[in-house]
């Protein structure tokens, strides 16, 4: 088993964050076109703790090293399935997935939580806590050396997948606060309009 952590703070609120969340792989976000489709399972809010639970099926043309799809053959089309905690007593959101495509071959077990960064905001202006873990296991029976190669190779592409994720979602928080603060300007003229 190989891990992939990292950590980042977003210089955006987490009611920012916790709301851009759900466009993270919209249009604006163009370092996810490899995304082709998210499609939510279930939804529902527990009315005992407030705590909003979604359940969504992630479709994925990812292009794997050629030597792995050799190995274990299989299309550029993956699957994932999320669920994810939204608790807004505590402010955090926990996301946690896991493949589905060539599951029976390696499992790869994400999970990722926003909660608020006190220590690094100030009055008037809160940042937003990035955690990001990553357990990959290649589950290829007694072949160690082409276990590790793949596990290795995982590990690399979380890699590089993070920075990329990163960089879209802080070009949808961007878009997202901009959209955001026209829509409540526009109902200020409004109201102002109205009350003249």
């Amino acid at each position: 088993m190989r891990v992939f952590s990292s950590n980042y703070t977003f210089d955006y609120s987490w009611d920012e964050v916790s709301t851009a969340n759900w466009r993270k792989y919209c249009p604006w976000n163009d370092k996810a076109s490899h995304v082709i489709a998210v499609d939510t399972l279930s939804r529902r809010v527990d009315s005992a703790t407030g705590i909003l639970r979604t359940e969504r099926l992630i479709t994925c043309s990812q292009s794997a090293p050629d030597w792995v799809v050799a190995i274990l053959g299989g299309s550029c089309t993956s699957y994932n399935y999320e669920t994810s905690y939204v608790d807004p007593k505590t402010r955090k959101v926990t996301m946690c997935s896991t493949n589905l495509t060539w599951s029976n071959m390696i499992s790869v077990r994400e999970t990722v939580v926003y909660q608020p960064d006190e220590s690094k905001s100030e009055p008037g202006h809160e940042r937003t806590r990035f955690e990001q873990e990553a357990r990959i296991t290649a589950l290829c029976g007694g072949w160690k050396k082409v276990k590790a190669k793949i596990e290795e190779a995982s590990v690399e592409r979380f890699k590089e997948n993070a920075k990329r994720g990163r960089e879209g979602f802080e070009t949808v928080l961007e878009m997202s606060r901009r959209v955001f603060g026209e829509e409540r300007e526009k109902e200020r003229i409004l109201a102002e309009i109205h009350h003249a």
